[in-house]
């Protein structure tokens, strides 16, 4: 596209362009950031709010034990190309693996910590990993998984290995038990820490790892609701990260504090959160549980963040903590929030608390992970996604012909291309060629990712999603597809049929999963007892909040379920609310 009008509201300060990235693996901007800056704080981690004494790595360090883990994962057989999972959440242990998984030419798997066995199972056969990191807390569904996948290595971290000592003490007499993170290991198992003491950082190895090599698998839905690994390059990552930290006009390099308490394992996280945080030598302050409001505050009163990358519902959940008011947010300078749309209401509440601009951006699994962002300081626009962030080309395609590019205001599906767009999904090239798509007009150029997404663009350039193409639930920052919900619900013994869908939920402030139920004739049931029918077949956030139960749902002739209208159901009774 030659005509980028977006290009006029940029903020002062950030291009057009940012080519030509460098040409390097992902971990040279750690290695350059612990050269540079080796004694400033690289992690903090205090995954309490009680008070103890602060917990930190430096730069230095933490370059130094993701060493060491490369060390490791060669010398127990990780070869260049091998998958390695991570199923952490947010604590110091995910971002050394994760440095040194690249760093041994292996490729990340991020798993979300609270998968069920099948869904965890899934992805480890799917990407036929052969090793895994995981915290101690979550080593019981690892062990019930691991005879039906290719797993040879398994390392074990517990939450305590890099707490300040009192503290490490402290969790280890009072919580470490109740919690789950005391375990017994399994012979040939291997603990976290000990793994790091038996090697050096001169033991690792002398792996070639390029721009153009695999770093990343993350698992999506895709288009189809099948979850499926977007495999990122190495390159795909760094841009991205480099896209972000210059759409932050003012970051200074070296001062930034960043939040991080969005989910490593979400590309959203990994990439805002930990790549463009080590890019820009930024402290990351890490939370492990991003819904433990007490430690997200206590977070910001204790190490001042300036940016914090987030999704609505935190911001809202902030916006209605308790006496909020009595703490000091106005270190926060920069917020990106995505993965859900931001209302207005809780923009203007949340820039008021901490007088920082939070803006709206959007992103995808599959161009890991912004493509679009609102101005940090100019114009934002209500309900708009914001711009293409700089070299990135967008376009509203026909959903006639799905190749005619559209006029401004008309609605299409938006499809992009750029540098951060991933290289394919693994193992499966008819849905890697339905969304990566060559221009006939243009067939030397970039493939044009298809998002699936329905969209508009205005005259200044601002998108607007309108739509999903497909019945996608977005909760949380999390993709839910309706058939993971409606295939378990149907194996109810008491369930006739089932629709689920994402609706709107105001106290949240963003989407939630509400399921449509008709039972068996002479049935009865509660609510109660299928939400707890769901709890050990599906991750939390794909559990229904809601389940409505009704005589019948609204088909088709050929009796298709018609989702969108039990959706404008839903949005009509709660406007009836109002």
């Amino acid at each position: 596209m030659t005509d980028q009008p977006w290009l006029k509201f940029y903020d002062k300060g950030v291009p057009a362009t940012l080519k030509p990235y460098p040409n390097v693996p992902l971990f040279k901007f750690l290695e350059d950031s612990a050269a540079k800056y080796p004694d400033k704080v690289a992690i903090h981690f205090k995954p309490s709010h009680q008070g103890f004494a602060k917990s930190a790595l430096t730069y230095r360090e933490l370059n130094d034990l993701s060493d060491r883990m490369a060390a490791a994962l060669a010398d127990l057989g990780v070869k260049k190309g091998d998958r390695v999972a991570i199923f952490m959440p947010n604590i110091p242990q995910f971002i050394i693996t994760f440095y040194g998984i690249l760093k041994a030419g292996g490729v990340v798997v991020a798993s979300n910590p609270a998968y069920t066995e099948p869904e965890l199972e899934h992805q480890l056969t799917d990407s036929d990993a052969v090793a895994l990191v995981c915290m101690s807390r979550f080593y019981g569904t690892v062990q019930k998984v691991l005879p039906k996948t290719q797993i040879k290595t398994v390392i074990v971290a517990n939450i305590k290995d890099y707490m300040s000592p009192l503290l490490g003490l402290l969790f280890g007499l009072a919580k470490e038990k109740k919690s789950g993170d005391k375990v017994t290991l399994l012979p040939g198992h291997l603990k976290f820490k000990d793994v790091l003491a038996k090697y050096t950082a001169a033991q690792r190895p002398k792996v070639t790892v390029t721009a153009d090599d695999k770093a990343l698998f993350q698992y999506s839905g895709g288009t189809t609701g099948v979850p499926k690994a977007a495999v990122a390059l190495h390159r795909n990552l760094l841009a991205n990260s480099v896209q972000i930290r210059a759409w932050i006009a003012d970051c200074q390099e070296g001062k930034e504090v960043m939040l991080t308490a969005i989910p490593l394992f979400h590309v959203y996280g990994m990439v805002v959160g930990m790549l463009a945080a080590v890019q820009m030598a930024a402290s990351i302050v890490v939370v492990p549980n991003p819904r433990d409001l007490p430690s997200v505050v206590d977070a910001i009163d204790t190490y001042k963040p300036t940016l914090f990358p987030g999704v609505p519902r935190m911001y809202n959940s902030i916006n209605n903590y308790p006496d909020i008011g009595q703490h000091d947010l106005k270190s926060i300078r920069a917020c990106i929030s995505g993965s859900a749309p931001l209302l207005l209401d809780i923009k203007q509440k949340f820039e008021t608390l901490t007088h920082g601009h939070l803006v709206e951006g959007f992103g995808m699994s599959e161009a890991p992970t912004a493509t679009h962002c609102n101005p940090m300081l100019g114009l934002n626009k209500d309900g708009s996604i914001g711009l293409p962030m700089p070299d990135v080309e967008a376009r509203i395609i026909s959903l006639d012909d799905e190749v005619t590019p559209l006029p401004q205001g008309e609605i299409g599906e938006l499809v992009v291309r750029g540098p951060q767009v991933m290289f394919g999904y693994h193992a499966d090239p008819v849905g890697t060629q339905n969304v990566l798509r060559k221009d006939p007009d243009d067939p030397n150029g970039a493939p044009w990712l298809y998002t699936g997404d329905i969209a508009r663009m205005d005259v200044d350039g601002y998108f607007y999603i309108v739509d999903r193409k497909k019945e996608l639930i977005i909760v949380g920052g999390f993709k839910v597809w309706p058939r993971d919900i409606e295939e378990v619900l149907k194996q109810h013994p008491k369930v006739l049929k089932v629709a689920a869908a994402g609706v709107p939920d105001p106290a949240r402030g963003d989407e939630v999963v509400k399921a449509w139920v008709v039972l068996n004739p002479g049935q009865t049931a509660t609510e109660d007892e299928l939400k707890k029918f769901c709890e050990d077949k599906l991750v939390s956030y794909k559990r229904p909040r809601y389940i409505e139960f009704r005589d019948d749902l609204p088909e088709t002739m050929v009796g298709k379920v018609l989702r969108r209208e039990l959706v404008a159901q839903e949005k009509a009774r709660l406007a009836k609310k109002k």
